[in-house]
């Protein structure tokens, strides 16, 4: 919301808040809770995980990976148990908060027709989830797993992933101000660009131009300016974060001078 620039005070007694510089009132919910509101258009637009949409069953445009909060909704049985695959598990107790991902996951395992009962059983535990195995609960999980130590100390391992998530922008399908959701959302891909990307400047000699800008092309282009000296031009370029440093290597290698990178605070792209 800061790199947005959406201003807000919130009191610690209170879940809501006024946006100070956009007419827009935030509201705090539980993460599950989301959905609902935003799928019954009470709310315009929501954050929350991708998990928590699916499962809700809810109505609304997946508009923005906000890319944080990733994990995956995971099956995770006993290390030394006897549950090697899926399909070994169906007939069993499944535990897990996540019952309507868990029920449409195995009834596809199963194959189920709509309207006939599911072999296995779903059980749903709203919390500690992994001890459901130790204490003789269910024969097997399916939770979210982050860095999987959670999983580890209680003796679990995974078997199956059903989904790869992580929190989304989302939106109602019918919002009463559909041009401030597009403002936020507008805001939110250049903020998540800005992360994306950084900027490389450079001096590159005019007759290894061609090869440089291969290096460096630029989301549309790259923007090539002369300089004093006619056998030199200035290139600047937005290139990805994640692979800076072999590029870099390679302006070098190429007989590029000058390089020069620049974190990119906020953009629109």
């Amino acid at each position: 919301m800061k790199g947005a620039d959406i201003q807000f005070h919130r009191s610690k007694r209170l879940d809501i808040a006024i946006c100070l510089n956009l007419p827009i009132a935030l509201i705090f919910l539980p993460a599950a809770d989301i959905p609902t509101f935003v799928g019954e258009g009470r709310c315009d637009i929501g954050i929350t995980g991708k998990d928590q949409v699916m499962e809700s069953n809810v109505d609304v445009d997946l508009g923005l990976d906000l890319r944080f909060g990733k994990c995956k909704l995971q099956i995770q049985v006993p290390r030394n148990g006897p549950y090697k695959k899926p399909e070994e598990l169906i007939g069993k107790t499944i535990v897990s908060t996540f019952v309507n991902l868990t029920k449409q996951y195995f009834e596809k395992l199963e194959g189920v027709k709509p309207g006939e009962p599911l072999k296995t059983k779903i059980k749903y535990v709203g919390g500690s989830v992994e001890a459901s195995c130790a204490l003789g609960v269910g024969d097997a999980i399916v939770d979210l797993v982050e860095s999987g130590e959670t999983m580890k100390a209680a003796g679990l391992h995974p078997i199956e992933t059903v989904l790869s998530t992580s929190a989304h922008l989302i939106v109602s399908k019918h919002p009463s101000h559909p041009e401030l959701v597009e403002v936020i959302k507008s805001r939110m891909e250049g903020l998540l660009a800005a992360q994306k990307y950084v900027l490389c400047n450079y001096n590159a000699p005019r007759n290894k131009l061609p090869e440089l800008l291969k290096v460096t092309p630029g989301r549309r282009a790259a923007t090539v300016s002369p300089l004093e000296d006619d056998d030199w031009v200035a290139v600047s370029s937005m290139i990805q974060r994640s692979d800076m440093a072999n590029i870099l290597d390679q302006l070098k290698s190429l007989g590029a001078s000058d390089i020069l990178v620049f974190e990119i605070s906020n953009c629109r792209v």
